[in-house]
């Protein structure tokens, strides 16, 4: 598990056959940074990323959980085509309740010689997703 001075705790928790992250923040845009951490904290050790080029990411759905999905997918995509690594991001939503987002994500592309290789995520599902914005928490399964 892991917390930043930013107040966004976030981790990972086993499940049948795939992986679950979590997140809490202080703010919604927070709590979707966190998932975004969780999410490049299971593909790597994000200490050893640096914050060398941006990308700015969007998404949108039909509701919350649509949108998590949307995001981390985006980010899941943008891992597979670029081998880009998040060290750290900063989201902002766009409606209410949120609908869609933009975030510029910080790091860099994947580097053999410095960057470890944990798990590989296939697919961000909709499988018992939970989100809930006060106060700020979800929990998303993901397909490794």
């Amino acid at each position: 598990m892991g917390t930043d001075r930013n107040g966004r705790r976030y981790g990972s928790f086993p499940t049948t056959a795939d992986v679950g992250i979590f997140g809490s923040a202080r703010s919604p845009e927070a709590l979707f940074e966190a998932l975004a951490l969780a999410l490049f904290a299971l593909m790597t050790d994000r200490r050893a990323v640096r914050p060398t080029e941006e990308r700015t990411v969007r998404a949108s759905g039909g509701d919350l959980p649509s949108l998590v999905v949307g995001f981390l997918s985006e980010l899941v995509v943008l891992h597979d085509t670029e081998g880009f690594l998040v060290r750290d991001l900063r989201v902002r939503l766009r409606g209410s309740p949120p609908t869609s987002l933009e975030a510029v994500v910080r790091g860099e592309p994947f580097d053999a010689a410095r960057h470890a290789r944990h798990v590989e995520v296939k697919a961000v599902t909709l499988h018992r997703l939970e989100i809930r914005l006060d106060p700020p928490r979800a929990r998303v399964i993901l397909d490794i």
